[in-house]
Parts: C-alpha cells; structure tokens; sequence
C-alpha cells in the first residue's frame, strides 16, 4: 500500500535532508541506535542527548542521523549569539555615552571651595561635566564670594554653580551665601565640615568620622585621631577610597546634581 519501505536503502544519501540548529531541549532520536532523548549541550564535537531517564549518551553531528518528528534531519551547532555590548556607567550613575568626545569648555562654570573638592568631583563628575562642557575650578575658601561672583559677569549665557562646605543654618557660611543673588548663580552645598567628611566613613575603614572639637584644625584634628601623621597622607587614603557616587553621602550628591543641571541649561 505504502510501497518500498522509506528507511530502505540509502537514503540519507538520496534525499536532501534539512540542517537544524540543536538548541537545548530539542527532542531527537539517533537513527543508527534508537537513543531519543533532548539536547542538554556538546562535547568534543558531538551533541549530548538525555533521555526521559536521565541517561546521556553523546552522537557525531553526522548528515541524517536524527530524527525530528519522525523525519530526518542533521544537526548543527548553533551560532554563538553575538555578545551583547555592555552598557558602560560613568562614576555619577549615568549612561556613559560612547564615542561622544568633550566638548570645548563652556563659559559657564562651577567653583568648589579647594583642591580636594575639586578632585573629589572630577572623580565622580568628571565624564559627565567632560561631556557637557563644564570645568571645575576651585577656590581658595568662599570668604569674597560676593566679589569672585561679581567679577565673574554671570548672566544667560555664561551660569555659575558654586558647592559650599558645611552650608548648614546659622553658619558664617550661610550668611556668606546670602549675599550671592543673582538669579545666574545657583549656590548649594552640603552639611559637612569639609569634603572629607563627604565620604562615607566606612570606605575608609572608619566607622564613623571622629568629632572634632572647636577651635581645632580639623584636617588635623581627624590625622591625629585616626593616626595618620600628614593631611596629604590621610587625602590621598580618602580619595582612593572613591571610585562613584556610591562612596559618598546623599547630600552631596544632591548638590552637584542640582549644580550641574543648573549651569548645563542656558537661558534664552
């Protein structure tokens, strides 16, 4: 009825027989052996098949020797799948954005009250404030604000962030900070008595920061408590410390946000 038994004969040879990939979990039965069982991976060249029982048996990726719902077919092993790029972060927790190089510095800017702020911000704001166009420059303390802010000439066009230590309620700081309104010149800052303290504790090896008693230099002050003999010493242990936005308190992080946005976004 049928006429001549189909798996009579050479007919691997006869008939094209379609290539599939062996993705894990196909279900395929050796010709030559009988042995059906799903793909579970490869060795040595051969693909691994286990049956309903657990068994494994490993068979050459020959031309037509499965079947597939009865039907045969040669297995091949699948393509790699190209690698996914991996999307890069920069320091601050943005998409670092690729092949984009620094623009020419803006004239707008953002002041930081010294070396160490400055540092500190470069080394997590850095990619971003590069992208943007936007250098950091440090001052020598904030006591002249009003006339550095002055003589700078903010308006529109050329914005004026500045990042204040220990900017808390009744601090000389905060009334240094009053007089500074022009509405070009964003001034934040953060609670700390230097940025040192900017950092959290822990990454330094410190459970907290040790207080400091007025009237007592207090780079000098925290030296002495943890046993660091030289500020430059203890400075060059935080700033390793530090490599993104998670090294340091909210606070901070808020202000330089809030900065950044500020003089990235010009008036018309």
């Amino acid at each position: 009825m049928y006429g001549e038994d189909v798996l009579k004969g050479d007919w691997r040879r006869r008939k094209v027989v379609p290539e599939v990939d062996a993705e894990r979990d196909l279900v395929v039965e050796d010709v030559d052996s009988g042995f059906c069982g799903a793909v579970v991976g490869f060795e040595l060249g051969a693909v691994v098949l286990e049956d309903r029982h657990g068994k494994r048996r490993n068979f050459p990726l020959e031309p037509a020797a499965f079947l597939l719902d009865g039907k045969p077919v040669t297995l091949r092993r699948p393509a790699a799948a190209p690698a996914q790029a991996q999307r890069r972060v920069t320091a601050s927790g943005s998409v670092a954005v690729a092949g984009v190089r620094a623009q020419v510095a803006k004239a707008s800017r953002i002041w930081v009250e010294g070396i160490h702020d400055a540092a500190l911000v470069e080394r997590i704001w850095g990619d971003d404030l590069r992208i943007e166009g936007i250098v950091v420059e440090p001052l020598d303390g904030i006591d002249d604000l009003a006339a550095a802010v002055r003589a700078f000439q903010p308006g529109p066009q050329r914005k004026l962030g500045v990042l204040v230590d220990h900017l808390v309620a009744g601090s000389k700081e905060s009334r240094i900070v009053a007089a500074v309104t022009d509405p070009h010149v964003l001034v934040t800052g953060h609670p700390y008595v230097d940025i040192w303290q900017a950092v959290k504790p822990e990454r330094v090896g410190l459970s907290k920061w040790p207080v400091i008693p007025p009237g007592r230099p207090w780079k000098e002050g925290i030296c002495a408590a943890v046993g660091v003999r030289e500020p430059a010493d203890m400075w060059r242990r935080i700033l390793k410390s530090v490599s993104s936005y998670k090294d340091v308190e909210t606070p901070l992080i808020n202000s330089m946000e809030r900065l950044i946005d500020f003089v990235t976004v010009l008036d018309d």
